[in-house]
């Protein structure tokens, strides 16, 4: 079967390589083997391909993967042969705290992901896929859905009449936009793009801020919630923008440190994030459980994920390509 892998270090767009590899074997005791339909591109999937993450030379990208069970080995009881499923970021994080050790296990990072044909993993390296949705949609949901659900509704408790700061057009602050409003909160958003900022308030945005022409949006988003600030941000610029989220979050707020879109380190207003009582936490995905509950927020109120464009898996490198432009809005899906 075909996949790509990544080539000599060090791993760049130019080196990943369009391959042959055997095929998936068959599932053992507690196994499935999965035809994978889809996948989709996130910023941990770029810094791997890109060297920015330590990854093993040859490794096999995406963390993302979405298709359908075509064998079963014995003892699985979730599954069967041809019921659609989509894969967990976490394969072994199946409930509770986060285990040591955790990014060993990523498919993508520490074990070869789903940028192939077909995979035999453990049984609960999978959930099934939302009903309703293409297997486009459901490989969306691994990474960027699981994220935007934690910070939410497992590391807060968004609620009717909350509000929920959102930045930037990526799939993990689409899918919070989305969620939070299916909560019924208020939802700000912020872009550089006023085109973008148009379709986030079709989606549903309350009020939105274009950041390159409102460069202190922090003080922007207090006077848009008379002084208060709002009850969540979530945070996925880093240093860059995570001072003015502070500014922008109310006494007592949480703020969900997600990205390192502007770096990996930076000075930090530790005394105006003390002084507000708030709570800063990061966060990475969440665990099979999450990712159960968000597929069933996601029948229950019809989301539907917001793919932008869609590449064939030989295209992988354009893919990311049109990543780096950053022109897309939500997520990029590739066709396998």
């Amino acid at each position: 079967m075909k996949a790509i892998r990544t080539g000599a270090k060090p791993s760049s767009l130019e080196t990943l390589a369009w391959t042959d590899i055997p095929d998936a074997p068959t599932p053992g005791p507690g196994e499935i083997t999965v035809r994978l339909k889809a996948s989709s591109l996130n910023f941990h999937d770029y810094a791997v391909v890109k060297g920015m993450i330590e990854a093993d030379e040859g490794r096999i990208p995406m963390s993302d993967g979405a298709g359908e069970v075509v064998a079963v080995g014995d003892d699985v009881e979730d599954f069967a042969v041809g019921d659609a499923v989509v894969s967990t970021f976490f394969p072994y994080w199946l409930n509770g705290a986060t285990p040591p050790g955790a990014f060993t296990r990523v498919p993508g990072d520490g074990i070869d992901g789903y940028a192939r044909e077909a995979v035999t993993m453990p049984a609960h390296a999978f959930t099934r896929q939302p009903k309703g949705l293409s297997h486009s949609e459901a490989a969306t949901l691994t990474c960027a859905g699981v994220t935007a659900w934690r910070a939410l509704f497992v590391d807060d408790d968004i609620k009717p009449g909350d509000t929920v700061l959102v930045q930037g057009t990526g799939g993990v602050s689409i899918f919070a936009l989305q969620l939070a409003k299916a909560a019924g909160a208020r939802v700000i958003a912020t872009s550089s793009s006023d085109a973008k900022l148009e379709r986030v308030r079709a989606l549903g945005a309350d009020e939105t801020i274009n950041y390159k022409s409102c460069e202190e949006w922090g003080k922007r988003v207090l006077n848009m919630t008379d002084g208060r600030g709002v009850d969540c941000t979530v945070e996925v610029g880093g240093p860059g923008t995570l001072n003015r989220s502070i500014q922008a979050t109310r006494v007592g707020g949480h703020i969900a440190l997600i990205g390192v879109l502007t770096g990996r380190a930076g000075e930090v207003q530790t005394a105006m994030l003390m002084g507000k009582n708030q709570r800063l936490q990061g966060l990475t995905v969440g665990s099979r459980q999450h990712q159960l509950d968000l597929v069933a927020a996601i029948e229950a109120n019809g989301i539907k994920p917001q793919i932008s464009d869609s590449f064939a898996l030989e295209n992988l490198a354009d893919a990311f390509r049109h990543q780096e432009s950053g022109d897309h809005f939500g997520k990029i899906a590739v066709e396998i």
